[in-house]
């Protein structure tokens, strides 16, 4: 036999054939390779424990890190500001909330050992103990009297969070639809002659801010690059800091620019009185702005392009009814961590998707308060800058629409500023806006009832712009998935469907995703990020709704002072200037040394800490120890929601999200 030949055997047998392959005659199979050897086996078996132990190290560090951060947290932090907030009606309700839980869980616990089937008992007698027989009262008072008022709760949150998923999945529809059609708001080609600047129209800027110390520079050398004939534009400086340090350095910065030639102006008031609301009004009312056409309104973190007003100011012309056009915000820190990331998907479907709708079919949308600029006639006719909110921004607009002004927003203008970094800095901000609209709503309401504007706007303003998008979104977010939701764990028969839980909440937060493509990957944290943010929103809510003490709040951003490259590149002529001190001790011969001293003597900043929040904190217990009944009882998708909408909630209550300060 050839010595690579290989001997192969056919049977023939009925509808196929049977090939066998003789191997042990054959060179080309080598023989098989031996067993491991025990010394081999042992290498492996020391590799895998010697990878189980990393992993477990690894796990143990970071948890003795989390530990005693959360340790070094609560002994420092300082909770005094927040004690007389965290002892109001809805933290007291939580806490009663929690300890029943605690303890139904403890009995459930009990009955899940003993293997109680308390269902199944048909005669009082087979009752053992005491025990036994609180426990089968129980269920039975549960059945016939708390499910049927928790279930009737539930459908109606559940028929309200329906009603706002298609009422956003139409406002997404809406967004696609402008996109496939490519519709964008229009100028008239004659609108603004760039060979006449005697043509241009005249433009008031204002920037309002209030001990702005880091931010203040590069907001005011950005109003002032901005690309406008010099004689027909006026900038002012609104100043309501009460830091005299502060005030020192604006005013300087001020002088600084009307040197070059720039029309600026600061002004500060001897009576501070309706927050940012009353700092505009009493800029209005100056005798120097009555020639004016146009307001553009910064913010002391706003960063517009110098040639802003040439993209904006054009959609005025020809259009005597538009009252508004608003222009969209940039994040320069919108990376810097997972809380401005979250913030990011956020602000990005409202000004993508709800402004730009709402402002293409409707011709109204809330006017944000900054990157904007007013008709100066739109602002009188509609009774101007009023103190009576939190969110004059709002009311304004409100009060516009009802005089039958229209309000263009223009997507592709963009103003950069910053996100608060901070967890404590972001829920602060929340609740104003949050409270704000409350507060509007009541006091506007009779006005939107009895004003000239068609049923259909009325509608619109009562239904879908206040109620369902600023008090229904809040409460029904708070009330099903942190009330109801871990309620139903203790009650099986009022259980929520899947659907509620897992499947429409993901397929709404991804359509929110949708205007940040790049934040996908974080479609899980934003949702549970979402609910965490529902206390204070409901909270705020709340408050707003029944003008209650916090309503009225007002506590100015924080901001760093972030800026981008472009930014630093266009105000890179201002490093190269002599310090501060030589400027004021230039410009004030006889009272240069007095300031100097003034401003050498800056206090200390206070140190810092970063807070726990109660509220959070008693949700977070709430929402774990429910996640833990439902583990009893093999329930899957809820308990992990619970378990991960509870740690979500504990990572807040520590303050673990955003800026942290050692």
């Amino acid at each position: 036999m050839a010595p690579n030949s290989v001997p192969v055997t056919i049977e023939k047998t009925r509808d196929f054939s049977s090939l066998q392959v003789d191997e042990s005659q054959s060179p080309l199979f080598p023989e098989k390779q031996k067993a491991a050897s025990p010394k081999q086996f042992t290498w492996v078996l020391l590799l895998k424990l010697h990878k189980v132990f990393i992993c477990f190290s690894w796990l143990s560090m970071a948890l003795k890190a989390t530990f005693s951060l959360v340790k070094k947290r609560i002994s420092l932090s300082d909770v005094s500001d927040e004690d007389s907030k965290n002892r109001g009606r809805l933290y007291r309700f939580i806490k009663v909330f929690l300890a029943l839980s605690v303890g139904g869980l403890a009995l459930e616990l009990i009955a899940h050992f003993n293997k109680w089937n308390l269902h199944g008992l048909i005669q009082p007698w087979e009752v053992t103990n005491l025990l036994q027989w609180s426990y089968m009262a129980w269920l039975s008072f549960r059945e016939d009297y708390i499910a049927p008022v928790v279930v009737s709760v539930s459908k109606f949150c559940i028929v309200l969070f329906l009603i706002q998923s298609l009422d956003r999945l139409v406002l997404c529809i809406g967004c696609f639809w402008i996109k496939y059609k490519k519709l964008k708001p229009t100028i008239d080609a004659d609108a603004c002659d760039i060979e006449d600047p005697s043509k241009f129209p005249m433009v008031l800027v204002q920037i309002p801010m209030c001990n702005e110390r880091e931010v203040y520079a590069q907001s005011i050398g950005a109003a002032c690059q901005l690309d406008w004939p010099k004689d027909r534009i006026l900038i002012q400086v609104l100043d309501d800091s009460s830091d005299g340090h502060v005030q020192l350095l604006i005013k300087d910065e001020v002088s600084s620019w009307k040197e070059k030639g720039v029309n600026i102006v600061y002004r500060h008031r001897l009576i501070r009185t309706g927050y940012k609301a009353g700092n505009l009004k009493s800029a209005m009312a100056c005798d120097n702005v009555k020639d004016y056409e146009f307001v553009a309104i910064f913010d002391a973190d706003f960063q517009p392009n110098p040639d802003f007003l040439k993209q904006t100011i054009p959609h005025f012309e020809g259009k005597p009814d538009v009252g508004l056009v608003q222009a969209r915000w940039a994040f320069v820190n919108k990376d810097e961590n997972l809380l401005t990331r979250l913030q990011n998907i956020n602000l990005c479907f409202h000004f993508e998707v709800e402004q730009q709708v709402n402002g293409h079919f409707l011709n109204f949308f809330g006017f944000n308060g900054t990157a904007g600029v007013w008709r100066i006639k739109a602002l009188e006719e509609s009774g101007g800058w009023l103190e009576r909110t939190t969110v004059e921004d709002m009311d304004i607009a409100v009060r516009a629409h009802l005089n039958g002004w229209k309000f263009i927003f223009l997507n592709d203008v963009k103003v950069l500023c910053e996100l608060p970094e901070s967890y404590e800095a972001y829920k602060k901000q929340q609740h104003r806006w949050h409270s704000g609209p409350m507060q509007l709503f009541r006091l506007c309401l009779p006005a939107i009832i009895t004003s000239k504007i068609t049923a259909w706007k009325k509608a619109n303003l009562i239904l879908l712009f206040f109620l369902l998008r600023k008090l229904i979104l809040p409460f029904y977010s708070f009330t099903l998935f942190c009330i109801i939701l871990p309620l139903t764990m203790f009650i099986p028969e009022a259980e929520l469907p899947l659907w509620v839980i897992c499947y429409v909440p993901i397929f709404m937060s991804f359509l929110n995703i949708l205007p940040a493509p790049k934040s996908v990957p974080f479609l899980v944290p934003y949702l549970l990020f979402e609910n965490t943010m529902s206390v204070t929103k409901f909270n705020a809510m709340v408050s707003g709704l029944f003008q209650l003490g916090s309503a009225y709040e007002w506590v100015v951003t924080k901001k760093t002072g972030r800026s981008s490259e472009s930014d630093l590149l266009s105000l890179a002529e201002r490093e190269s200037k002599s310090s501060s001190e030589d400027k004021i001790s230039r410009r004030h011969s006889d009272s240069g040394l007095e300031l100097l001293t003034k401003l050498k003597q800056v206090e200390a900043p206070k140190k810092k800490r970063n807070r726990i929040y109660r509220k959070e904190l008693a949700l977070a217990f709430l929402l774990l120890t429910a996640s833990a009944r439902s583990l009893l009882s093999a329930h899957g998708v809820h308990f992990y929601f619970l378990l991960f909408q509870g740690l979500s909630f504990l990572i807040m209550g520590l303050d673990l999200i955003g800026e942290q300060v050692d």
